[in-house]
């Protein structure tokens, strides 16, 4: 107990960076996958036949296949096979593959809850809009997406906390995140090896991380109750 109280202060100092690098990863990855999801869900749904199809397969590919062989594909391809590491070295370069991995792969999974957002919305209201006038732009973000945003706010809560969990993925590539940070106390850093305690540390900072995204999402789930 002694040695783990003296241990104490430089495991926590060393999971404040993972955390760090793993609050980074998320809060890129929605800002990225957000708004690329809404695009998708465009192509998704285009009456531009190829389009549509390109789209379905390439959301059916990432949807259906891990994320940690995306990670492995996406972060080793250039180098080994094309022979141009694009993403350059370090942890730099590391973060801005697993950022590239991680949005395209939440967009997906998002571009399918915008799709069935906007098509539970009634045919009905687009068709009175178009009587009134209104151009189809302004039925989208008047009427369609108000609505689509009520819908989708559940499922869109489960993938977002979902997404906390999966930034430990990142550390396939040897990204530093939280667990990567805990897992080396096992293996020797800074002085400490044969350390298991720091992994239910990190546990920890997911559960808190986890239960303030809920009580939020919650928040946001009840100030929308005016849709119904």
């Amino acid at each position: 107990m002694e040695l783990m109280l003296e241990q104490m202060p430089v495991v926590i100092r060393s999971l404040n960076v993972g955390f760090l690098q793993t609050l980074r990863l998320f809060a890129v990855t929605l800002l990225g996958a957000v708004p690329l999801g809404l695009i998708i869900a465009f192509g998704s749904m285009s009456r531009f036949r190829p389009l549509s199809y390109a789209t379905k397969i390439i959301v059916w590919i990432i949807r259906g296949t891990p994320l940690m062989i995306q990670l492995l594909i996406i972060y080793y391809f250039p180098g080994l096979v094309l022979k141009n590491p694009i993403w350059g070295g370090g942890e730099a370069g590391r973060f801005l593959a697993a950022s590239f991995s991680f949005i395209f792969n939440y967009a997906c999974y998002f571009s399918e809850i915008y799709r069935g957002g906007i098509q539970s919305v009634p045919a009905g209201q687009e068709e009175a809009g178009l009587v009134l006038g209104m151009t189809r732009s302004q039925i989208f973000f008047r009427v369609t997406l108000l609505q689509m945003i009520k819908r989708i706010v559940p499922p869109m809560s489960n993938e977002i906390i979902t997404l906390v969990k999966d930034t430990s993925l990142a550390r396939i590539i040897a990204l530093q995140e939280i667990i990567w940070a805990g897992q080396a106390f096992m293996k020797g850093s800074q002085g400490i090896s044969g350390a298991i305690w720091p992994l239910f540390f990190t546990a920890v900072y997911y559960l808190i991380f986890s239960g303030l995204l809920t009580v939020l999402l919650g928040r946001l789930e009840k100030k929308l109750d005016y849709f119904r």
